[in-house]
């Protein structure tokens, strides 16, 4: 009898629910972000307005005045729900991971958990989501390759923000989320912040406070007036080539003093924090649309699309869209995504098709230009002598006279120069080079960058490029190999052409995206 009544109890509540409040995937556009939720208008319009404060407000703190990325090089959100969706996402040994970012030339992609507790205190997912950006915004602010303490211990200094109702934003506030960490794992010391080597000897020994310490040391150098502008030394030692240790001891001193000063600031009651009025922070409107219906079944098939895929995931993903798709034959935004997991799954005609349909009904959209031009260079790649370069290059000549700072068809115009043979026009060479500007953020093209710098004899530059994903505290084999390669570049002249036959083992990046979580 109780399970009868409960069943018509449920049954006259779902019936109470109005046939429009049912859930419905959205998309948010902001000057600086792309963001995907089944959620409510209003949170997803408030969602995109903090993420566009939090950015202004390190404009304002780092006096950053880069300029607006294009659409496609927006960074997209996708909010998918629960820490077990995000993990099945992350793939591999995933347990600990509550959200992650993913960094790509045209294509970057975050995946949180939820958005609604985005006031005083941020969802740890969010905090991670705020942690990824701060280093996108830097990497997109300077070339300049920080320290790894530096680097986490910044993301950390701005992901502790908190954003209180009147539109204002709070950065610096304590990094709550690292309070277990720093009193319960191991201690790293101030050398082994400072000096990779010999941190690197002790982390095998398990959970360290890196990250704590360095937010603890970011947040301390930021706040003491009395050490004011030891920053600028410690870094102005770096450039001049100083060792990591003795660029330390030249910009802070005593580093024992230092470490004593920082062990009685974690327990101090004093700490400051920077609160920017709402007034300091414009920022450009935020619209939130409702996706088409058949969008709305694809969705999911998007999100496992551009996370990244094998050829396993692909096969599988590639079913669920042909169904999707051929119940929707008329959603140009649909067929983009077939045309996404067609490309994935080896089939490039398949995916050529889907994109002419999708261009043939919206031509203002840029994913089936994209997937055309990935399916029409890997049939040219593949057919050797018998190649239509010149085919091959049309998707991209028409994506870029749509979005000009779109990234990858430029990326693409010196691919496919490489790949007709002889020498590469200065054009094209010029094209990469603007690309990797567009996207530093994206670590292999800065290394391919680095590589053809190499080879026209650029040394400087490919070696200041090379630092700069070798310093990447996210980097991981691609860091390895970039330090090998400005390690060996060093004995080559500046004006000597170093190519594939001066350094074989060392110019083919490692394949893959890890996720930064």
């Amino acid at each position: 009898m109780r399970m009868f009544f409960r069943k018509l109890v449920l049954a006259a509540l779902l019936a109470a629910i109005p046939a429009g409040a049912q859930a419905h995937w959205r998309k948010a556009s902001s000057e600086h972000f792309v963001i995907y939720a089944d959620d409510s208008e209003r949170d997803l319009q408030q969602f995109g307005e903090t993420l566009e404060r939090y950015h202004a407000a390190m404009a304002y703190l780092t006096k950053s005045d880069q300029a607006a990325p294009s659409p496609s090089n927006r960074v997209t959100i996708y909010v998918v729900g629960s820490e077990r969706d995000v993990q099945k996402l992350a793939g591999g040994d995933s347990k600990y991971v509550g959200g992650f970012y993913i960094p790509r030339a045209g294509g970057s992609r975050a995946f949180v958990q939820k958005i609604r507790s985005m006031g005083r205190d941020p969802d740890f997912s969010v905090i991670i989501l705020l942690h990824e950006y701060a280093h996108h915004f830097l990497m997109s602010s300077s070339r300049f390759a920080l320290p790894r303490w530096m680097n986490e211990g910044a993301a950390e200094f701005y992901a502790s923000a908190d954003f209180p109702r009147d539109g204002s934003v709070n950065i610096g506030k304590p990094a709550q989320h690292r309070g277990p960490e720093l009193y319960r794992a191991r201690e790293v010391s101030i050398e082994e912040l400072f000096d990779p080597e010999l941190y690197e000897k002790k982390r095998k020994k398990g959970y360290d406070a890196f990250y704590g310490r360095s937010w603890l040391l970011y947040h301390y150098l930021t706040f003491n007036e009395e050490r004011r502008g030891q920053f600028a030394a410690y870094l102005t030692a770096l450039l001049d080539g100083k060792a990591p240790l003795e660029a330390a001891r030249a910009g802070f001193g005593d580093l024992d003093q230092l470490e004593d000063e920082l062990d009685d600031y974690l327990g101090s009651s004093k700490m400051m924090q920077i609160s920017l009025p709402a007034e300091w922070l414009k920022i450009r409107p935020v619209t939130v649309s409702e996706l088409s219906e058949g969008m709305d079944e694809m969705i999911e098939v998007q999100m496992r699309s551009q996370r990244g895929v094998n050829r396993e995931q692909a096969l599988a993903i590639v079913e669920d869209a042909r169904r999707i798709a051929a119940k929707y034959p008329d959603d140009p935004s649909v067929l983009a995504e077939l045309a996404e997991a067609e490309y994935d799954a080896g089939n490039p005609d398949a995916a050529i098709a889907a994109a002419d349909r999708a261009i043939a009904l919206d031509p203002a959209l840029t994913n089936p230009y994209v997937q055309k031009g990935y399916a029409l260079f890997a049939e040219a790649s593949e057919a050797g002598a018998d190649a239509d370069w010149a085919a091959a290059l049309k998707p991209w000549t028409a994506l870029n006279q749509l979005e000009n700072d779109h990234p990858l068809p430029l990326i693409y115009f010196y691919r496919i120069a490489q790949m007709r043979g002889g020498e590469v026009p200065e054009l094209a060479r010029g094209a990469l080079e603007w690309a990797s500007q567009l996207a530093p953020f994206d670590l292999g093209l800065t290394f391919q960058t680095a590589l053809m710098q190499a080879g026209e004899g650029k040394i400087a530059l490919a070696q200041a490029n090379l630092l700069s994903v070798a310093s990447n505290p996210h980097g991981g084999g691609l860091a390895e190999k970039a330090r090998q390669l400005h390690e060996a570049l060093a004995g080559f002249e500046e004006g000597t052409p170093v190519g594939p036959a001066d350094l074989p083992t060392l110019v083919s990046p490692p394949e893959g995206d890890d996720p930064e979580s």
